[in-house]
């Protein structure tokens, strides 16, 4: 990427909410109404539009729908397949659509409703293995991946715990947090609470959700033609799908952030310890530790140890999922990579509130695109982003 010709100009995120009763073109509708609220501008402008393929749908016209339902008549249109990496991988081929002169304005658009249509399917093509009697979907294939994790590393549960923690004490001040996760969570709390998949605990798991989250991108010079004033600049991209792929039996702990991580991070010429916001899609606590792993910013097997020494509140030395990441503030089906990016575009705005991180110069937003059984996750992603000046 060429940094800073391009930028995100505006978001908006609904709040999330269990059995909202709503489509996917409601919670989009209101997310997209939303966006243009807050931004000014009419729907008629936009000419490019990048859709998440919800969990909940199945339907391959579901991108052309969503023009319909919302108004809208684009020169560029993309229905991103990409599991919880949709959102980040929108916005990085909607900054090579609006380079390309497909699209001058273009919408990142996602949402899920999975507690009002709970059809989600989970699995491969394999499957009298991708669906094994007993594995009971996500939280059966990364309890997994945990057990394979303790077997091979130095293991710490307390270090998961902090993560929950950090990341509760995040969604206690977010508004649009799911209410039943707003509490303070304790140690013990974290500790004592019931197994799901052993060695997995409940907090360790997200809570699904309906939600529904925006955001707007256009060259860095039509924003200031347009009279923005604040800029978010996609400054390096990198993704990885079917990370050892031509491996038989790879080890399942090795993920795609292994490649990615610090592939992003030399396009944008840092290294770890530069990252001043850390947004990692989170939709179980240990997926968090193997990026902070493969990313770089400890070594394979001390990430327990780096947990437990690292200050990740949003006043730390790396703030983590400072909305409360999908861990505590829902995780709305394939839209929750989308959650983490704007509260990411939200802090580099400025605009987090009593939650705004000190001098916040930059972020690291992740994806996760599905977990196969007896393999580490489909799809890693990493974007970089930093504000414009």
């Amino acid at each position: 990427m060429r940094p800073n010709d391009i930028a995100i100009v505006g978001y908006s995120e609904i709040k999330n909410v269990v059995k909202s009763g709503q489509s996917n073109f409601d919670l989009s509708g209101a997310a997209f109404s939303k966006l243009m609220e807050s931004t000014g501008l009419e729907p008629s402008k936009i000419d490019g539009l990048a859709v998440t393929m919800p969990l909940t749908e199945t339907n391959a016209f579901y991108a052309n729908y969503m023009c319909d339902a919302l108004g809208l008549s684009p020169t560029w249109l993309l229905l991103s397949a990409l599991g919880g990496c949709s959102a980040s991988g929108g916005v990085a081929r909607a900054v090579s659509a609006i380079r390309e002169g497909q699209c001058e304005i273009a919408v990142v658009l996602s949402s899920d409703n999975p507690t009002s249509r709970p059809r989600v399917p989970t699995g491969g093509y394999k499957s009298e293995y991708e669906n094994s009697v007993g594995v009971q979907g996500p939280s059966g294939f990364f309890g997994l991946l945990l057990s394979r994790y303790i077997a091979q590393y130095e293991f710490i549960p307390e270090a998961l715990g902090k993560l929950a923690i950090a990341q509760r004490d995040h969604a206690i001040m977010n508004e649009n947090a799911v209410e039943k996760l707003r509490i303070p969570l304790t140690m013990k709390d974290y500790l004592d609470s019931r197994m799901i998949s052993d060695p997995l605990r409940l907090f360790d798991c997200v809570m699904r959700c309906d939600g529904a989250n925006a955001m707007l991108m256009m060259s860095t010079e039509k924003a200031r033609k347009m009279g923005f004033k604040k800029f978010v600049h996609p400054v390096a991209y990198a993704e990885r799908s079917n990370h050892l792929g031509h491996t038989m039996q790879p080890d399942i702990t090795e993920t795609g952030f292994a490649d990615a991580g610090p592939r992003a991070l030399k396009q944008a010429g840092m290294t770890p310890k530069d990252i001043r916001i850390f947004a990692p899609y989170d939709d179980f606590t240990v997926a968090l530790m193997l990026k902070l792993e493969q990313i770089g910013f400890t070594e394979r097997g001390k990430g327990c140890r780096y947990i437990m020494e690292t200050d990740f509140s949003h006043k730390g030395t790396l703030p983590l999922n400072t909305s409360g990441g999908q861990i505590s503030a829902g995780q709305p089906g394939l839209a929750g990579g989308g959650l983490n990016m704007v509260e990411a575009v939200r802090q580099l705005m400025g605009e987090a509130g009593e939650r705004q991180v000190e001098n916040a110069k930059n972020a690291m937003v992740t994806g996760i695109g599905g977990i196969p059984y007896g393999r580490n996750w489909s799809i890693s992603n990493v974007t970089i982003l930093e504000p414009g000046k």
